[in-house]
């Protein structure tokens, strides 16, 4: 009986101090912290939190007690501070009106590229950087990757080659039901791989076909709870089984083929003539060569690359499958675009970038399917670089903040119904396109995603050139689609479904 008395004593003290600590640490530091649900030390509001689904259950938190933690609240993930963003307005007045300091890049909790990249890239890349060399590193990457182009091919050359690919490939099915996945990824990387190497690669290419099922195999890893838990407790993670583990056997092969590309690209380089972006960063070395402090390193180029196809690659593909679907479930908007394409490129050419200022209904549908299917609902999280003051609140230098882009780009106000895809939430009464502040896809401020213009390009190329060629037939009554998507730790994807495309 004394033996159960004690236990139980200790155990009052042990979560007496446990809820003690816990509310001693969201109260400590200089000022006061936006609030939030109690968390616990070291765990932090782990246990609360659905890491399956963390978008949308930190949109329950908010929502829950929308009128205590209005649009400003205070998370903690394992030891990781973490302050959420949640609406048009605040959104606007940290990484728009307070730009530079919410231009940080969270150091221990990146969501969509893990702790292993650091490991095994520890150098700054254009992404996962901070300060200075963060500036001069994602400078250098707009400038050569804007619409210009490198060498004698503009990035819409580019674009526009491997469409055609795409198309040809798609001939190919001859109406057989398929899924698009590998189709769509391939293209895109194949993008991704002309603008960083210079040269496509055809699509049964071993090294290429090794590259993608990297990509696709470590995209899957890090949407899963394995990958959740890493992020949150990297050092105790690293003693524990799992497939975690395949992450950085995956990113050293990875490693290995940008390492070899470079050192092919050293061999041949023509100052005077860069054929593509590898080219341009070792020129870039060559011009900074007697600066000892250069952020312009192999160990740069080597990771800027890994991030640009880490980047560019999934999202642009999922954006793709997802808006193919889309069409699949409503064909009476696949033929409105049909129409305006037939009307403006007609058949006999390929589609351009001069056309979509004359096609308000399919830029706005492409808008629609962004918004709608909300890509990665917490953006990539930013941190503060300085003390800061938001609303009434003293954000402490280092914080890591969520942007919620999910509750801008389903805001009713601005879009009506947003459950619903409606390609009218970006057009007027007259037809013509209408812009949005709210659409945020790539997020905003500094930090705004750097391959947004190339992006928006391949999507308008490739949607129209797909759509310009091939008839969608589903196979299944489009009534009976089911849009929702696969919600992960990090983003959103379609489910898994086959299609077939007719010829026009």
């Amino acid at each position: 009986l004394l033996a159960s008395g004690t236990t139980t004593v200790f155990l009052v003290i042990c979560i007496s101090c446990l809820l003690f600590l816990s509310a001693w640490r969201k109260r400590s530091g200089s000022g006061k912290l936006p609030p939030g649900p109690i968390a616990f030390p070291i765990i932090g509001n782990t246990l609360q939190l659905n890491t399956k689904n963390l978008p949308q259950h930190i949109d329950e938190v908010r929502l829950f007690s929308c009128e205590k933690y209005g649009s400003i609240f205070t998370i903690y993930l394992g030891s990781e501070r973490v302050v959420v963003l949640y609406g048009y307005e605040i959104m606007k007045e940290a990484l728009i009106g307070l730009g530079e300091e919410f231009s940080g890049r969270g150091s221990t909790l990146n969501l969509a590229l893990p702790p292993f990249i650091s490991v095994l890239f520890p150098f700054p890349g254009i992404v996962f950087s901070n300060g200075e060399r963060w500036k001069k590193l994602r400078r250098f990457a707009l400038t050569n990757l804007r619409n210009f182009g490198m060498g004698k091919k503009s990035i819409e050359d580019r674009i526009q080659e491997e469409t055609r690919f795409l198309v040809e490939r798609l001939r190919n099915t001859h109406g057989r039901p398929f899924d698009p996945t590998l189709f769509l990824t391939h293209a895109v990387s194949n993008v991704i791989c002309s603008i960083v190497f210079g040269d496509r690669f055809d699509y049964e290419d071993k090294k290429f076909v090794t590259l993608i099922n990297i990509i696709d195999e470590n995209g899957k890893l890090q949407r899963s709870p394995w990958t959740a838990l890493y992020n949150f407790f990297p050092t105790l993670m690293d003693y524990l089984p799992g497939p975690h583990h395949r992450l950085f056997k995956n990113a050293l092969e990875f490693r290995r083929f940008v390492l070899e590309r470079v050192n092919m690209h050293k061999e041949s380089l023509d100052r005077n003539c860069p054929r593509d972006f590898i080219d341009a960063f070792l020129i870039k070395m060559e011009e900074e060569r007697k600066n000892g402090q250069s952020d312009f390193t192999v160990g740069s180029l080597v990771r800027s690359t890994v991030e640009l196809f880490v980047a560019g690659t999934g999202t642009t593909s999922v954006t793709m499958k997802f808006g193919l679907l889309i069409l699949l479930k409503y064909p009476e908007i696949e033929e409105k675009v049909h129409k305006e394409i037939d009307r403006v490129i007609g058949r006999s050419r390929s589609p351009c970038m001069t056309d979509r200022s004359q096609m308000p209904y399919t830029d706005a549908v492409i808008h629609e399917i962004q918004r709608y299917i909300n890509l990665v609902p917490l953006g990539l999280p930013h941190a503060v670089t300085r003390d800061v003051h938001l609303k009434q609140y003293l954000i402490p230098k280092g914080t890591t903040i969520f942007p919620a882009l999910k509750s801008v780009l389903y805001d009713s106000r601005e879009f009506p119904n947003p459950e619903q895809f409606n390609p009218g939430h970006f057009l007027d009464k007259n037809g013509a396109f209408k812009k949005s502040d709210y659409f945020m896809p790539f997020s905003a401020g500094k930090r705004i995603c750097v391959g947004e213009g190339l992006a928006r390009m391949e999507l308008f190329l490739l949607f129209t050139m797909i759509l310009q060629n091939f008839n969608l037939k589903p196979l299944v009554d489009p009534k009976d689609i089911d849009i929702t998507p696969v919600t992960t730790f990090v983003s959103n994807a379609p489910k898994s479904y086959q299609f077939c495309v007719l010829p026009r």
